[in-house]
């Protein structure tokens, strides 16, 4: 960082993305689809890509057209799986820019064949099955003369097969149990028809921690891979570590009386004389507004608490009475500190909302940095 830039940042350490990779596989033991949507879960969409293609990673995924493009014009050679529904008009780009596309009905394979026809070109695609989650795909128990239209395509070559978790993030849910059970008994169409199996892939981070057996042919894990667990209240065994560390610097150090409100809406005062802080981010940046007066930040190692509303720019921490805490010292907003911490679930939790939210709420005003890079797989 120069000395004019931007106090906010993000730190990508991809030393530790490069360690939950390998964490993964091995908890796996097929290969890996690191899901990159939403900008790599905030870590940066290109950058991330490129050192995972660079470590041996088997594929990609991600959620639209446009991002998929975005990887192919940057270099990503990589199979990449576009998850998302498909518009009927965008199936020749997703042809041409030799992405794989996720077929959700048989009018959706009509669409990809038509497309694929007038170009003289065979579309790779990926058959979604609706087991429980409602959003995409042709319910498990009508799966039979979809899976025998696309077999029998002759413009689409049937790569894989999948569904989605609801419930994997809980493991004593029976949701999970019950999708597994209701993707096997779809994919038997393959059996039945005489025809070889597809890539059976369902697990997501939640599968890959709480439920092994839906681990099949081959993993998708996201937030997992990026050191976060899915929910706040999440435990897992693996050695995962974060990715991301959000830092920014004190830019204001002031004292206020007893009394005295602080920030939008007069909503938080101090009980006596307090030493306070000013901090350049706020929702603006994607900073959650919801931890106004409940989150906290650590300056010196110290764990401050954010007084008041949080402002589009800015926000204050209060020091307490006695604190310390001067201009340009270090804030961390995520990551470590002198021996503390404050993780992606911790601020979810204070934000009463999931580290999905957190993640990917940050935006393209805080710029990003990248560290390490282990070295390229053999």
């Amino acid at each position: 960082m120069t000395d004019t830039a931007r106090p906010t940042r993000i730190r990508v350490d991809l030393d530790a993305l490069t360690h939950n990779l390998r964490v993964l596989r091995a908890a796996a033991s097929v290969p890996v689809m690191g899901v990159v949507k939403a900008n790599a879960y905030g870590h940066g969409l290109v950058p991330v890509a490129r050192h995972l293609q660079a470590q041996g990673i088997e594929q990609l995924g991600v959620a639209f057209l446009e991002e998929g493009v975005a990887l192919r014009r940057a270099g990503i050679t990589l199979p990449i799986l576009v998850m998302g529904g498909i518009f009927g008009p965008q199936a020749a780009e997703l042809i041409r820019e030799d992405l794989e596309i996720t077929v959700s009905s048989i009018d959706k394979l009509r669409q990809v064949e038509a497309a694929a026809e007038a170009l003289g070109r065979k579309a790779t695609i990926h058959l979604k099955i609706d087991t429980g989650m409602e959003r995409i795909g042709v319910h498990s128990y009508r799966a039979g003369p979809f899976i025998e239209a696309a077999v029998a395509s002759r413009w689409c070559t049937v790569k894989g097969v999948y569904s989605h978790l609801a419930c994997s993030d809980e493991p004593d849910s029976p949701m999970t149990a019950r999708q597994l059970g209701r993707f096997l008994e779809a994919c038997a169409h393959f059996d039945r028809l005489g025809v070889p199996m597809p890539i059976r892939h369902l697990a997501n981070s939640g599968g890959v921690l709480n439920f092994p057996d839906t681990c099949l042919d081959l993993v998708r894990p996201g937030i997992a891979l990026y050191g976060v667990l899915p929910d706040p209240d999440s435990r897992t065994a693996l050695d995962l570590r974060p990715v991301m560390s959000l830092v920014s610097q004190v830019v204001y150090f002031k004292v206020v009386p007893a009394g005295q409100p602080v920030s939008y809406g007069a909503t938080w005062a101090p009980k006596v004389d307090t030493r306070m802080v000013t901090i350049p981010i706020g929702y603006g940046d994607g900073f959650p507004r919801a931890l106004s007066s409940r989150g906290e930040v650590l300056v010196r190692g110290v764990r401050l608490p954010i007084a008041g509303r949080i402002c589009m720019d800015q926000f204050m921490a209060d020091l307490g009475p006695g604190g310390t805490g001067y201009n340009e010292d270090e804030v961390v907003l995520i990551g470590h500190q002198d021996g503390q911490a404050i993780r992606c679930e911790d601020v979810a939790r204070a934000a009463a909302t999931i580290p999905y939210e957190i993640l990917v709420g940050l935006n393209t005003r805080i710029p990003r940095e990248y560290l390490g890079g282990a070295p390229a797989s053999a």
